[in-house]
């Protein structure tokens, strides 16, 4: 599973200052703000691709769980490999140790693979929403999440009728598969996608669809971002993005400015960057935040006797570095997510879903 939220540490110490003096968010100066020290009894194990083709990224993601006094008592990190087998024979080795939930693993095979060998529920760190059952719960931030802030918003900004562009691949697919009941749902009319890997087309393939729409959903961060940008500027339509495009320093990019995309609590998760940061010397990700999360959710199940299947799927919602999260029964998760917009030289809130 790709990182797609690796941000410079100038852009949140930047939206840090920034947002300081938003109403009703407070400041948030270490991790103690966010629950980092919390233990209590219970256990769990957190698998990570410590050894194999994707060591390196389970190293960092050694460190999230680490921070803020290590993952607690109770609960142990276990290496998951980097493949299916591995990864089964670590989820096997904890649950026969007594482990009562997984966090991980990071890979859709893997979590596929874990979830027919063991008999506990399963909290996978991938975004894989075709994972999703009764015990096994999709934590990974998937393009739905992403579409319903910045569709949200949106929608009460008057914007009615959106265009997703993006080129050939599983992102571009899946996002537009995941938008389409969320604009349903939010009264916007949603055009059949335009993929392509020839911004050039682009503006003209819009206005054969009946003229521009009041948006463009970009969901892609790669290549292509910039490129579709740039063929759409100057045009009187809103550009939109998702999670993706906070892993970019959009703020000196032209064609962007005054576009709004998806990303976490910038407040907490520029908390969490910033203590990531100071130990690693490296930024930190939203991967990375979903590890952190993952530990400090089975302190606080740990903590209350609850890390179960009804501990999971409580009511109540949880609060993690990247903004609110609740479990559902069908094994998705519910994610509040803040809007930003790309200004000139910054990027500013703009606002956020709730769950």
């Amino acid at each position: 599973m790709p990182d797609p939220f690796r941000p410079s540490r100038r852009r949140f110490l930047a939206l840090t200052t920034g947002f300081a003096g938003l109403a009703g968010c407070g400041s948030i100066d270490g991790l103690d703000e966010i629950g980092g020290t919390t233990e209590g009894p219970g256990k769990a194990a957190i698998l990570l691709p410590l050894t194999g083709e994707q060591a390196q990224l389970g190293k960092r993601l050694e460190a999230a769980v680490r921070l803020g006094g290590g993952p607690g008592i109770g609960i142990e990190i276990r290496d998951s490999g980097s493949s299916p087998d591995t990864a089964v024979i670590a989820a096997k080795a904890a649950e026969a140790a007594g482990a009562n939930i997984l966090i991980g693993p990071v890979f859709s095979a893997q979590t596929k693979t874990v979830a027919a060998a063991v008999n506990i529920p399963i909290v996978t760190l991938s975004n894989d929403t075709t994972l999703a059952d009764r015990d096994t719960f999709v934590f990974g931030v998937t393009p739905a999440q992403s579409a319903r802030a910045v569709f949200a918003l949106a929608a009460q900004r008057n914007i009615r009728e959106i265009a997703l562009v993006a080129p050939p691949g599983p992102l571009g697919a899946r996002s537009a598969a995941e938008a389409v009941p969320i604009a349903q749902a939010l009264g916007i009319t949603l055009r059949p996608p335009v993929i392509t890997d020839t911004p050039g087309t682009v503006l003209a393939e819009l206005q054969a669809g009946g003229g521009l729409p009041d948006g463009v959903y970009l969901p892609s961060a790669g290549a292509s971002l910039i490129p579709f940008a740039e063929a759409l500027a100057g045009q009187d339509t809103r550009i939109l993005g998702s999670t993706q495009w906070a892993a970019r320093d959009l703020e000196a990019v032209r064609a962007l400015r005054g576009a709004w995309f998806a990303a976490p609590d910038p407040l907490r998760f520029a908390a969490f960057t910033r203590a990531y940061e100071e130990q690693t010397g490296e930024p930190a990700g939203i991967i990375s935040g979903l590890a952190y999360d993952g530990a400090e959710l089975m302190r606080i199940l740990g903590q209350t006797g609850k890390q179960t299947r009804r501990g999971l799927t409580r009511k109540e919602s949880f609060t993690g570095v990247l903004g609110p999260y609740r479990f559902l029964s069908s094994g998705l998760v519910e994610r509040g997510l803040a809007v930003l917009e790309v200004g000139a030289g910054d990027i500013n809130l703009i606002g956020s879903t709730s769950i």
